[in-house]
């Protein structure tokens, strides 16, 4: 738990876009919250590694969000079945069922219905919230936090002058 933490805390404190930053929350939501071995987290891979999307925030929500999936599962089914349920749309269901690629896909469960449907509808949302909060952290908290005298003399320290150098060495 604690490296997880500290990880949050070095991604929120790095250079990085905070776009970046929150497209791969959202990525990783998206992934997360559906089942993994299905064909659209393919989809979700593939544009994770194209656009630049912070991989450490992407792999850290990755298991933030897969933990809360379990817990959301009667929910995904409630909804999928809703969903899967509309008579208006059994022709639409029935059509995508008789195509294998959709077959493979397995919308017709309840639950990756469902959960797609519910990290789809949040993909937005929680990249606007989840940009603003992260522009707000570096702005008041992180700011606040660098003039502390505790973090001044931390960073005068041989210490931190140390980890500077060693990190700059790393890659990422």
């Amino acid at each position: 738990m604690i490296k997880l933490l500290a990880k949050l805390l070095r991604v929120l404190n790095s250079e990085t876009d905070p776009g970046q930053i929150s497209l791969g929350l959202c990525f990783a939501m998206v992934a997360g919250l559906t089942p993994l071995l299905s064909l659209h987290n393919l989809v979700v891979l593939l544009l994770v590694l194209v656009l630049r999307v912070n991989l450490s925030a992407f792999l850290l929500g990755l298991a933030v969000f897969t933990g809360f999936a379990y817990l959301l599962d009667p929910l995904f089914h409630s909804l999928g079945l809703a969903i899967l349920t509309v008579p208006a749309l059994q022709e639409l269901w029935t059509a995508l069922y008789q195509s294998i690629w959709w077959r493979i896909e397995r919308f017709h469960n309840s639950i990756v219905m469902g959960s797609l449907a519910f990290s789809l509808v949040l993909f937005v949302p929680l990249l606007l919230v989840s940009n603003l909060l992260i522009l707000r952290y570096r702005k008041h908290v992180l700011a606040w936090v660098q003039k502390t005298k505790i973090m001044q003399m931390f960073k005068a320290s041989k210490l931190y002058q140390t980890y500077e150098t060693l990190s700059s060495w790393r890659p990422g």
